[in-house]
């Protein structure tokens, strides 16, 4: 099982960020955190990389449900996807896969959580 899914779209890389943050919503998921990687690898260690950003996203439903099912599932918590530009005009966007990273834990109800937040998350993906 791969830990991500993942597409490639033809188009202006923030408008990718758009798409994703909008479609993300449509599934019920807010972005908690948004790490700029370009721009935090310039500032502390004069790198220049390409554009690539991790979204940290939330469901708050589910984070809910996860959380009383397994009170240390927080350490994998927030759902992160990232936008990153290939090439000029064609963007990467990648989703962690929940039902890989919770394999590690042994728990019947959180293995029924992430299947849906999985779900979620490949959908979003699939309509980019």
């Amino acid at each position: 099982m791969k830990y991500y899914f993942n597409k490639t779209i033809n188009e202006d890389f923030e408008k990718v960020i758009d798409k994703v943050t909008e479609e993300l919503k449509k599934e019920g998921f807010g972005i908690l955190t948004e790490i700029d990687v370009k721009e935090t690898l310039k500032k502390k260690l004069d790198v220049d990389f390409k554009k690539y950003r991790i979204l940290g996203t939330c469901n708050p439903p589910y984070a809910h449900q996860a959380l009383e099912a397994e009170d240390k599932i927080g350490t994998m918590l927030p759902c992160n996807v990232i936008v990153q530009e290939i090439s000029k005009g064609v963007v990467e966007v990648a989703a962690v896969n929940p039902m890989a990273s919770m394999q590690a834990v042994d728990n019947k109800q959180l293995m029924e959580i992430a299947d849906e937040i999985t779900a979620k998350l490949e959908n979003v993906i699939e309509k980019l």
